[in-house]
């Protein structure tokens, strides 16, 4: 068994070597040869340590293992049944509840379950206040004490420029337009919900991406699942990173439309696919495509890296498809205006055919949005079923998001938009270094304020977030089906809200938890070429 093991340990190397190092050719081929970066494009991807996958290869099996053997024992009334089962006399009924599909949730996901789902009462700022909660068997039920866990460090919420508070210009408009509009709207934007605040926002949201019109909508997961199966249909062509949302994921499904999945920011599979579409065409008929559109994020919330957008930009003109570029956690976050990835990487915004975003984050409020052109925007107020269908924004909602976006523009008057952009980079930019300099393993791009941590064992998913919490800090921690199975991790999202302090102490308390765990998983190298800038006046060969 030793041996199998070993055995499986080296090809798991060999793979992970052999696709690391493919990346890392064709990054500096795109980057250096293409001359399409005004600007370095540095991306961290650690390659998981050998022991370490065959150890979390083995910790799922041993935990697959009991959970079968608990699964014997609660079939014997040997051990209490927590889950939802069959009644007896439902049995030759079709089942409600499939044994093996919830496997994983209750043999591996309870184990862990009282690190998510943990409500605040707060306003979710750089800290907040966590209701307390106890669990009595094993996390299957939660009961509430009354009490509450004060000033907690909040390291996980999407507040990147920090607007989700509860006083100051903000909420004093939308406690304004509150009494004047009421909270809800009760119609949709073609009946008798259009206020003028809707009307306002829209037309602001275009300048603001400086596209020539701007659609919003009351929710940023039904922005993309409900508009793209408006803008694609049956003889189109989806390419999708393999990484998208799940939102992304669910409009390609539901637009009817043949859908293919090249690796992530990976330009070489993403051409190959272009290619073999106008080369061959639609199966059967080897009619050609009626539209090909490309679907890719700003930023990838699980994995911190940005989009290769330049590369992207110029394959879609070179075969002629269409782009849709979703900038939920980008927009706001990125940029030296805070625009996005365009202006992240000072390109067109006219190049992009449909660029969608979120209200949900980087403006505090909810909602998503679609910008392009006037042709585009008109066609989207007649046939998405979230514009015809859905219930309007309410006005407050609308309000903060007016607020937030003239603050980052500077249209209020004030520099504390710049100043937040300012704040965010360079919070990300310190967090990053840090914890590199700790000798974690951290992924993704350097300006991405979304951080993932390895932490690979799933024991120690569980271990992390309750350890972190002793020490007033709230993380979110990612694992399986989330992510890979051998990649489970911690995410922290960086806000400018957060002051140096504040980052100190977390790092302090990380540091301490990474050495109880043992997480401290990066082992010193010569960098790789994701890890350092690439530049054609000083690149000096290929380094191993």
């Amino acid at each position: 068994m030793l041996k199998s093991l070993g055995v499986l340990a080296l090809c798991i190397k060999n793979i992970n070597f052999i696709n690391r190092q493919t990346l890392c050719l064709q990054v500096h081929q795109k980057t250096c040869n293409g001359g399409l970066y005004g600007r370095p494009f540095i991306e961290s991807f650690e390659e998981t340590p050998m022991l370490l996958a065959v150890l979390t290869y083995m910790g799922y099996g041993i935990l697959t293992v009991f959970g079968y053997l608990r699964d014997f024992l609660r079939e014997w009334k040997i051990e209490k049944c927590h889950i939802a089962r069959e009644r007896e006399e439902q049995r030759d009924f079709v089942p409600l509840y499939q044994d093996f599909e919830n496997f994983y949730t209750r043999n591996l996901y309870m184990r862990i379950r009282d690190g998510w789902n943990r409500p605040i009462c707060s306003v979710p700022g750089a800290k907040m206040d966590l209701v307390e909660r106890v669990s009595h068997d094993y996390n299957w039920t939660f009961s509430y004490t009354g009490r509450a866990v004060k000033d907690v460090v909040n390291m996980g919420s999407y507040n990147y420029l920090g607007f989700a508070e509860n006083a100051g210009p903000c909420t004093n408009a939308a406690a304004a337009v509150t009494l004047k509009c009421g909270v809800g709207v009760c119609s949709t934007r073609q009946e008798m919900g259009n206020l003028d605040r809707h009307e306002e926002l829209e037309k602001l949201t275009a300048r603001f991406l400086g596209v020539e019109a701007a659609m919003a909508f009351g929710m940023g997961f039904a922005t993309n699942s409900m508009n793209i199966p408006a803008l694609t249909g049956k003889g189109c062509l989806i390419l999708s990173d393999e990484l998208n949302h799940a939102s992304l994921v669910l409009g390609a499904r539901l637009s009817g439309s043949t859908i293919r999945v090249f690796k992530h920011n990976n330009m070489q599979s993403l051409e190959k696919l272009l290619r073999d579409a106008i080369v061959h065409g639609q199966p059967r008929t080897h009619r050609p495509w009626k539209k090909i559109l490309i679907l890719v994020e700003g930023i990838y919330s699980m994995e911190g890296s940005i989009v290769r957008l330049p590369e992207i930009l110029a394959l879609k003109k070179k075969y002629k498809a269409y782009l849709y570029l979703d900038e939920a956690h980008s927009i706001g976050a990125l940029g030296a205006n805070g625009r996005g990835v365009l202006d992240y990487f000072g390109l067109d915004p006219s190049d992009v055919d449909i660029m969608m975003g979120t209200f949900t984050k980087s403006f505090g409020a909810a909602g998503g949005y679609i910008g392009g052109r006037k042709e585009l925007i008109d066609y989207l107020r007649c046939h998405s079923h979230s514009a015809v269908y859905a219930t309007s924004m309410s006005a407050p909602v609308v309000e903060q998001i007016i607020t937030s976006m003239k603050c980052i523009m500077g249209e209020d008057g004030t520099t504390i938009g710049r100043e937040r952009i300012r704040q965010l980079a360079e919070n990300t930019t310190y967090f990053r270094t840090r914890l590199q300099e700790l000798g974690f393993i951290i992924y993704g791009n350097k300006d991405s304020p979304v951080i993932p941590m390895m932490l690979y064992l799933p024991a120690k998913i569980g271990a992390f977030v309750r350890e972190m919490l002793k020490r007033n800090i709230g993380v979110v921690v990612v694992g399986f089906p989330a992510t890979p199975i051998i990649e489970s991790r911690a995410r922290f999202c960086i806000s400018a809200a957060h002051t140096k302090e504040t980052l100190d102490m977390a790092l302090a308390a990380i540091s301490e938890v990474g050495d109880v765990l043992r997480v401290k998983y990066s082992q010193p190298r010569v960098p790789d070429a994701r890890r350092r800038p690439f530049d054609e006046t000083t690149y000096d060969g290929w380094e191993d």
